[in-house]
């Protein structure tokens, strides 16, 4: 992950990648980019595991405190690719009911790892997306941690119409981050497309900008704030806030009080007091790698 890149659309992959443009646009900032837009930014075999190599990368990368994802070309990503995983779902390997049951098996809980390992990272995720945001892609934003979008965007809860329950995380995590039951039936029910403005007023997305150019530099922007602070304490953050909505309210003070009895040890937390009484800007302190 050594390119070195701006915002905008890239010249293809970033090798060994062949479905993900990898860059930095600044020191600390990593963005990550579906990158087949002659292909809508469908999701092929190669993206499903490419996905988890980076993520699990930018978790033990040192030098990265957030990550800016987004999608190449006209639009973010127009889900699976049916074609190229047609032999994975509708062919699959074994001799009888039981072993062609479990090899299934197998392979869902290989695809879910590819969006729940934008969770398990704990650098924050910001997911900037455009025009449509089909099947996969609305499993992909909702394992994200804040959701930008532009005046353009839509959102699709797909899988019913291609005849099958959506299995790798939209079942699990829309209810979580909407928070209406009936809107979330209602979206997966009938697949219908919800666009920016709702999907604003629900809560899926926390901004709306009017095109991708303004809405990159706003994402920037954010990810530039948010690396400004204590990776300590954002680091820390993210991994408590997914914790406690997984976990009974005890449950998540006992886990917090457990953390923080020794991330209060760090001496992010005395540069940062001292930055406040000085009056001083978090970006004028040096924090150290985590």
């Amino acid at each position: 992950m050594n390119a070195v890149r701006g915002m905008s659309s890239s010249g293809g992959p970033t090798p060994p990648f062949t479905t993900l443009s990898v860059s930095r646009p600044a020191e600390t900032i990593t963005h990550v980019e579906i990158c087949r837009p002659e292909k809508r930014n469908a999701m092929n075999k190669a993206f499903w595991l490419e996905m988890v190599d980076c993520f699990n990368q930018i978790a033990e990368d040192s030098e990265c405190r957030v990550v800016v994802f987004s999608g190449a070309g006209k639009l973010f990503t127009s889900g699976i690719d049916l074609m190229g995983m047609a032999s994975d779902i509708l062919q699959p390997e074994g001799d009888d009911t039981a072993r062609i049951s479990w090899n299934v098996r197998r392979v869902i809980t290989k695809y879910q790892e590819t969006f729940s390992v934008i969770e398990k990272c704990p650098k924050p995720v910001i997911v900037a997306i455009h025009g449509a945001c089909i099947g996969g892609g609305v499993d992909l934003i909702t394992a994200c941690d804040i959701r930008l979008c532009t005046q353009d965007a839509w959102f699709q809860v797909k899988e019913v119409d291609i005849g099958l329950a959506a299995d790798v995380g939209t079942l699990q995590r829309l209810p979580r981050v909407i928070g209406s039951r009936s809107l979330v039936n209602e979206l997966a029910f009938t697949a219908r497309k919800m666009y920016a403005d709702e999907a604003k007023s629900c809560g899926l997305v926390s901004r709306v900008f009017p095109d991708k150019d303004t809405m990159m530099a706003g994402a920037l922007e954010m990810a530039g704030e948010i690396a400004s602070k204590s990776p300590v304490a954002v680091q820390g953050t993210k991994v408590n806030l997914i914790y406690s909505r997984d976990h009974s309210v005890p449950e998540a003070l006992h886990y917090i009080n457990t953390w923080n009895m020794s991330m209060l040890q760090t001496q992010d937390l005395m540069k940062s007091a001292q930055a406040a009484m000085e009056k001083k800007s978090l970006k004028d302190i040096t924090f150290s790698k985590l």
